[in-house]
């Protein structure tokens, strides 16, 4: 039995109180149900790469996947997150600074700060954590910091169902950052 004890200054008698906070309850319960989590609209298992690759051969698979991005791991067993690679430390770390990419590895080229979720967070913090650091993709991990999957704006886009919110967080993510 449900006990509420009853601090109504609104003049409602203890029944009709108690049946306001069970109907609120429900309410709630059916909203929280709706709310999607990371692992509702991320892609599972992305193909990840080693820091001691050399760019020239993850730039080609990144191409043959169609990917922007590639998570870099430890090792192929443990699959800790480490870095991750993307398209713009491509053109900018290796096109713009010149670097032979044939013998250029990951790992002297790749963004060692990364951006993570977990699978059971709420899809509210990814895409508050996508504006804030105006990142196109997040990685999602588990308690070990093993990858798991990858949200992009592309899964966003077509997963989320709420055209109004992508639209809100890929307009966040391309603001001009004056810092």
């Amino acid at each position: 039995m449900l006990n509420i004890v009853n601090h109504n200054r609104n003049g409602l008698n203890d029944d009709h109180y108690i049946w306001t906070v069970l109907a609120l309850t429900e309410e709630f319960s059916r909203l929280r149900e709706k709310m999607k989590i990371c692992k509702d609209v991320m892609t599972p298992n992305p193909v990840c790469c080693l820091p001691t690759d050399n760019v020239i051969e993850i730039a080609q698979t990144m191409k043959l996947e169609n990917i922007g991005s590639m998570p870099v791991i430890d090792n192929t067993e443990s699959q800790k997150l480490i870095g991750i690679l993307t398209d713009r430390d491509l053109a900018m770390k290796i096109v713009g600074e010149g670097r032979d990419a044939r013998s250029t590895r990951v790992e002297a080229v790749m963004t060692r700060r990364v951006v993570t979720c977990r699978a059971d967070d709420e899809l509210t913090i990814a895409l508050k954590l996508m504006s804030d650091h105006q990142i196109r993709r997040i990685v999602i991990v588990d308690h070990t910091n093993t990858v798991e999957g990858i949200i992009s704006q592309a899964d966003l886009a077509t997963r989320m169902n709420q055209p109004e919110k992508t639209a809100e967080v890929v307009k966040d993510i391309s603001q001009e950052n004056n810092d």
